[in-house]
């Protein structure tokens, strides 16, 4: 591991397009800027830590596993969305920024 001292508005680069700003430092905490192209994504290592989760959780789904939640939704008469439903289930989960890989 590479440990660099920075101090209030220094930057450090990574490659050609990464780059990170100590923006402030209280007491114990330091809020860094990262500037880097939207194909990096840039989440907190517990975001990224869920979201890898999700995505072996899903990747080890089989299509008999999809197709008994949708069966089970149908015997509840919970709603279902169909190709062309432009909103939000009510057991979507709320999207955040972090989610979308957003800035």
């Amino acid at each position: 591991m590479l440990v660099l001292s920075r101090q209030r508005d220094e930057t450090i680069m990574i490659g050609d397009d990464v780059e990170i700003t100590v923006v402030d430092i209280r007491g114990d905490k330091v809020r860094l800027g990262i500037t880097a192209p939207r194909s990096i994504q840039v989440h907190r290592k517990e975001v990224y830590d869920a979201i890898k989760r999700e995505n072996e959780r899903a990747a080890g789904l089989k299509p008999d596993d999809v197709a008994d939640v949708i069966d089970r939704r149908a015997e509840s008469g919970s709603p279902g969305r169909d190709k062309n439903d432009k909103h939000r289930s009510t057991d979507d989960p709320p999207r955040s920024s972090e989610a979308r890989g957003s800035r």
